[in-house]
């Protein structure tokens, strides 16, 4: 069978037809996504600019006379934390943080649930066996609570976060690509191909990878958005990120005593994840409607 009996790719657009960009551009509440992504990004990338304080200094006019943090003024566009530091450099900081450990550990999450999906998609019998009932295992586990054993255990640090975050993750991710990666198996071009004499590599690099990459677009943008809540939660509870480095989770863990009489410390940050969360899940939303037409309309 030649080639050209391949089904076409579902990322590339025709010619004719609009690209990616330019239907995420007629979805409003894609935009808006986009938007809010492109601003988060912006402030962590140029924090250091854009910061008008160290975000780790504390000023002796930070606090009022009692003690409290200063309430958001003309010095102090957020206000202080309970140490005297402006909370809205330790927020733009922050954002890196977040930013970090949401691409980092989501990439390692993406990169072992599409080796662990594919290899039992595609070879199946024993080695699929094996590698699909360790996921079940994985996924039997509550991932908040495995995610507090495994920090645990080690000493925390943004790195160490980033990998058990991404130790948890790569579940979803396996068992997707495992369902496609097991359908497009079964395609009478590929039955051709071993035919053919073509070997597993050239079958899996020229046949199949090329076909997963929109689901793994989708399920990269829209677990950026998990990754991120779930930093924020680890950082929270006091096991992510450990202070005096900023953390949106962190922020809210550090002033949390404070919410009653200066909301503002746990407002800001939440906010700020809430919206970050939010933002990822629109833009996954859309190009997953984008790219895989079968979902349209589905919650």
């Amino acid at each position: 069978m030649s080639e050209t009996s391949t089904p076409p790719n579902p990322i590339i657009l025709s010619e004719s037809g609009p690209s990616v960009l330019q239907q995420i551009a007629r979805r409003k509440l894609a935009v808006l996504g986009l938007i809010i992504i492109l601003i988060c990004v912006g402030g962590a990338l140029f924090a250091r600019w854009l910061a008008p304080f160290d975000p780790y200094e504390q000023f002796f006019d930070g606090l009022t006379i009692e003690g409290a943090p200063m309430p958001p003024n003309a010095t102090f566009w957020f206000g202080t934390d309970l140490l005297g530091r402006d909370l809205f450099s330790r927020v733009l900081y922050g954002a890196q943080t977040s930013l970090i450990i949401g691409l980092a550990a989501n990439g390692a999450a993406l990169l072992i649930g599409t080796l662990v999906g594919v290899t039992a998609g595609y070879f199946r019998g024993i080695i699929g066996a094996v590698l699909m009932r360790f996921t079940d295992l994985m996924m039997a586990f509550p991932a908040l609570l495995l995610a507090i054993c495994l920090a645990a255990i080690f000493s925390p640090s943004l790195w160490i976060v980033a990998m058990v975050i991404a130790f948890v993750n790569w579940v979803q991710t396996a068992r997707v690509i495992f369902t496609e990666t097991s359908s497009l198996a079964e395609r009478d071009y590929i039955a051709a191909e071993k035919t053919l004499g073509a070997g597993h590599g050239r079958i899996l690099f020229r046949h199949i990878l090329p076909h997963l990459v929109p689901t793994l677009i989708v399920w990269g943008t829209l677990g950026i958005s998990t990754t991120v809540l779930l930093e924020a939660t680890l950082s929270f509870l006091g096991i992510g990120v450990q202070p005096p480095m900023p953390s949106w989770g962190n922020i809210i863990f550090e002033n949390q005593t404070y919410f009653q009489s200066t909301p503002w410390l746990v407002f800001i940050p939440g906010a700020a994840i809430l919206l970050l969360a939010l933002a990822f899940n629109l833009v996954g939303d859309a190009l997953r409607d984008i790219l895989d037409p079968t979902q349209q309309g589905r919650d």
